[in-house]
């Protein structure tokens, strides 16, 4: 066999082979976790409220602003900050949490990836990943405690209120 033929033989196995090789890496394309953008992320949680068992956080448009309420076992709080988001598929909510006792800051963040159109979710830096949204909405998913409805502004602020007038009178104002 002369070596013009073994070239035209081994170009035309690995020209048989490449489309192969392009379904193998778009299918690892397709399985490969990806972060979700800051858009998708704004989209999501914008000029919502995030329900909690204890209560939850309003994520307003205007401003990126991010209040949160919560009563946990009767003691309760309320938060004032910003929220923000990146193409690395993270939202952080940072925020003056502010109680009976004191306030202090913190920044809580969570991680945001998709499969397909399943997204995925965990708490950063170490949480566990679980399903936020299945490509059809379940019962189930984190996702649904996403509302529009701002559950959280009025009791914050009442809470606020309350916890100012207890320190005026402290100081006896």
């Amino acid at each position: 066999m002369r070596i013009a033929s073994r070239l035209y033989g081994a170009a035309l196995a690995f020209s048989l082979c490449l489309p192969l090789a392009a379904q193998g890496a778009e299918a690892a394309r397709k399985t490969a976790p990806t972060p979700l953008s800051a858009y998708e992320l704004y989209r999501i949680y914008g000029d919502r409220t995030w329900t909690w068992d204890t209560g939850g956080g309003r994520f307003f448009e205007e401003g990126r602003r991010f209040v949160a309420w919560v009563n946990d076992k009767g003691k309760q709080s309320f938060a004032e900050g910003k929220w923000v988001v990146d193409d690395l598929g993270q939202l952080c909510m940072r925020a003056t949490w502010t109680n009976a006792e004191g306030a202090a800051r913190a920044s809580t963040c969570f991680g945001h990836r998709k499969i397909g159109k399943t997204i995925y979710q965990r708490r950063q830096p170490n949480g566990n990943w679980y399903v936020f949204r299945h490509p059809s909405v379940r019962q189930d998913d984190e996702f649904r405690k996403l509302v529009s409805l701002d559950t959280v502004s009025a009791k914050a602020h009442e809470l606020k209120q309350i916890l100012l007038n207890q320190e005026i009178t402290r100081k006896g104002g």
